[in-house]
């Protein structure tokens, strides 16, 4: 028993944590590593920033217009006298957030279709793949556009649900087929054998194994989501009343900030929407070895 009790304890000491074995899978998928770490500084930046950055020079009228980066104003102004400083500090969360929102409702509904169509078959599922089929064919863009028309003055949360429109066509296309795959596998007919229900099926047994494949898809959702929204608010279709990163894009186009020289104004959002990007890009890849067993073989 002394024996027993005594190679048990060993094994628990010789067992790393949970903490060090996510760190070693870091170092082992460096694309992953430097997509979190980004994305870490540049919330970092944003939470950290309202700390040195009066916020309240994001709004307009705050300071001198048109006045270049400086000491005083590290990032410039623009026109209408904001501190573009406070501004990116305000309108990074609020892009992200925009972004993230729409993902996480798109994937949600996307789950529930693909699960729902691919597990029991049928009309429903004849009707999931028709309705996505459909979608997928229309370019979503237009369709974001016409709801942002029809709902002219959104907020950002509302900006999300109207990206969240569109979001769930791709990801129900692709999780709906790894449900196909993984409902035939033989664990799957043990548990129908043993009298599990449809629905304890898809909790207990398939989604915990596409996890990781759906936590991927909500990254890439993420993303274009994100550039779904910069789009419709360089057009003029976004909270024109919030600093987010499009809508700062917009009012270097409505007031000529390119033609007239003003680089400072469109270039610090295009350098942190294009580390946005970089981020949640190298999030993916890293996100795609958890999500395929081949590539986790080869690591």
């Amino acid at each position: 028993m002394t024996v027993r009790s005594d190679s048990n304890q060993e094994a628990r000491l010789n067992t790393p944590s949970p903490f060090l074995e996510a760190l070693g899978y870091l170092r082992r998928n460096p694309p992953l590593a430097f997509g979190l770490s980004l994305i870490l500084v540049l919330l970092l930046f944003s939470v950290g920033g309202r700390l040195l950055v009066n916020i309240e020079d994001a709004s307009p009228l705050s300071t001198p217009p048109y006045q270049s980066p400086s000491a005083e104003y590290p990032f410039g102004t623009d026109k209408v006298g904001r501190d573009l400083l406070a501004v990116m500090i305000v309108g990074t969360p609020l892009t992200l957030r925009v972004g993230l929102l729409a993902g996480v409702l798109g994937v949600a509904f996307a789950c529930l279709l693909a699960f729902a169509g691919a597990y029991y078959g049928g009309i429903i599922d004849a009707v999931i793949r028709l309705v996505v089929d459909v979608g997928l064919t229309i370019p979503s863009i237009l369709i974001l556009i016409l709801i942002a028309i029809a709902l002219r003055g959104v907020n950002p949360t509302e900006m999300s649900l109207i990206v969240a429109a569109t979001a769930w066509l791709w990801p129900t296309r692709t999780i709906r087929s790894q449900v196909l795959s993984l409902k035939e596998r033989a664990y799957v007919d043990v548990a129908r054998m043993s009298g599990m229900r449809g629905y304890e099926i898809i909790f207990r047994e398939l989604m915990p194994n596409l996890i990781p494949f759906i936590v991927a898809n909500l990254v890439n959702t993420t993303a274009s989501a994100i550039l779904a929204t910069i789009g419709m608010e360089a057009l003029g279709l976004g909270p024109t009343s919030h600093p987010t990163l499009g809508m700062t894009i917009y009012w270097v186009i409505l007031h000529a900030g390119v033609l007239g020289g003003y680089w400072w104004w469109w270039s610090v959002p295009v350098v942190i929407i294009v580390l946005i990007f970089i981020a949640l890009y190298l999030t993916s890849v890293g996100m795609d070895e958890l999500a395929n067993p081949r590539l986790r073989k080869s690591v």
